[in-house]
């Protein structure tokens, strides 16, 4: 399955783009409406882009009543990115969601470097927000942790039916001229090429110490990167930043994935899930005619 990583696309505003997905993953929702952070949010860098946008969204209220019911009538299978600054916020947001019958899954935004985070660990949050909802929750990890896989352990226990992997990680980009911070925060998520070995490392390591089904992201361009994350533990992909620039780009890679898959002689996307860990799977080029 490919979908979106959470903020990279707007159903809404490019509904043939979204439409070329298995699944539509929306920005993150917080209980209260939020104008962001302010500009500049967005600065290009040579390995990937930095954004700030600071959970910008219109607040679970406003969602539910307007921007829900909008994305019902596209028809796509839907994932809901919730937020919050408290483990009782995410648990208000989720209830309000469980009997919304658009929805198929919660993604819980556990790791966003733009916004102060809640106090409470991931794993504190996964359980209330468990026992506010009967929805498959998915808890979304930073790549800033060292022992990721500590934190697969413990969101697993709490309650999580699976695993996205990864968010962005915090970077730094300077005006030549100036040589101030580009971004108005200073810092901000970085996404692009850059993100993939660390989303590959957190994958593979998280595949090591949970079954949990794992959703991999990060610097995904082409059908080779899918197939590297479904190889490293992944069971689905998505796509991020390659989606501001190529409007194809669910299409093209899906495409790409496939001709990856039968490179190595295999069917379907679930069958290179986790071959990195299992066994050496070699090409072997047909023999000359």
């Amino acid at each position: 399955m490919i979908l979106n990583a959470s903020g990279c696309l707007d159903a809404l505003t490019a509904p043939d783009v979204a439409a070329q997905l298995d699944c539509f993953v929306t920005k993150t929702v917080t209980p209260l409406p939020r104008g962001g952070n302010p500009p500049t949010r967005i600065a290009e860098t040579a390995v990937g882009m930095l954004n700030s946008i600071g959970l910008a969204n219109p607040g679970i209220d406003r969602f539910l009543a307007a921007n829900l019911p909008e994305l019902g009538a596209l028809g796509l299978r839907l994932w809901v990115s919730v937020g919050g600054f408290s483990a009782e916020e995410y648990a208000r947001s989720c209830a309000l969601l469980d009997g919304r019958d658009e929805v198929e899954a919660l993604e819980l935004n556990l790791s966003c470097p733009n916004v102060e985070e809640a106090a409470e660990s991931a794993a504190q949050i996964v359980a209330a927000c468990r026992a506010a909802t009967t929805k498959p929750l998915w808890a979304k990890l930073s790549p800033a942790n060292w022992d990721i896989a500590a934190s697969a352990r413990a969101v697993e226990a709490a309650g999580a039916d699976g695993l996205s992997l990864v968010n962005t990680i915090r970077g730094l980009a300077l005006d030549p001229h100036t040589n101030r911070p580009r971004l108005h925060t200073a810092t901000g998520g970085l996404s692009g090429p850059a993100l993939k070995p660390i989303a590959l490392a957190a994958v593979f390591q998280c595949r090591r110490v949970s079954a949990l089904p794992i959703v991999g992201m990060g610097g995904v361009w082409n059908g080779r990167d899918a197939f590297e994350l479904l190889a490293a533990g992944a069971t689905h992909v998505a796509l991020g930043t390659v989606l501001f620039g190529d409007p194809g780009a669910p299409a093209r890679i899906a495409h790409e994935l496939r001709v990856e898959l039968a490179r190595f002689g295999l069917a379907a996307s679930q069958d290179a899930s986790g071959i990195a860990h299992d066994h050496a799977l070699s090409f072997q080029p047909p023999p000359a005619s």
